[in-house]
């Protein structure tokens, strides 16, 4: 993606929320939203917007765990590896979906960039152990039959479309 394409949406976010340095965290989630990462040239694009360093901006973020500068999958799924999921087998989990998505712990997108797996420390269902996320929705007393099944189901839903 290039840049121009992303400044119209860049500079209506900005004016949305003001060039005020206090706005910079709000900014970030905006674009992240809109392209599921954020794209290198976005933020040098909103340093350049925002007056402040381009090394900064990075600084933000890659210091909050929710930002990234890689590109994402329509669908997130976080794999819980708390204490309460991982006496549960939780890293079963994750090795089958990896196998099934074709990943591994370097490579968490698939090609299509329909799916996205991570671990995550905890997502505070742990009387629900093993518990995965997708896309803010939580999935309780996972098995690997139950991710699997999660899978295929999306697959038949997204006809392949992103």
């Amino acid at each position: 993606m290039h840049i121009e394409e992303m400044e119209g949406t860049i500079d209506g976010i900005i004016e949305t929320y003001g060039r005020e340095k206090s706005s910079i965290i709000t900014i970030l989630q905006e674009v992240q939203e809109k392209y599921r990462y954020l794209p290198k040239e976005a933020l040098e694009y909103i340093a350049e917007k925002m007056d402040i360093s381009s090394s900064k901006l990075f600084g933000i973020a890659t210091f909050y765990e929710n930002f990234s500068l890689e590109p994402k999958g329509k669908y997130v799924i976080k794999v819980c590896d708390g204490t309460a999921c991982h006496v549960r087998n939780s890293n079963q989990i994750l090795e089958a979906l990896y196998r099934e998505l074709e990943l591994n712990s370097e490579k968490r997108t698939t090609d299509d960039f329909l799916f996205t797996v991570e671990t995550v420390s905890c997502l505070g269902a742990c009387g629900l152990a093993p518990v995965v996320n997708i896309n803010g929705k939580v999935y309780g007393n996972m098995t690997l039959e139950k991710a699997i099944e999660l899978i295929q189901e999306i697959r038949r839903g997204s006809d392949g479309k992103n």
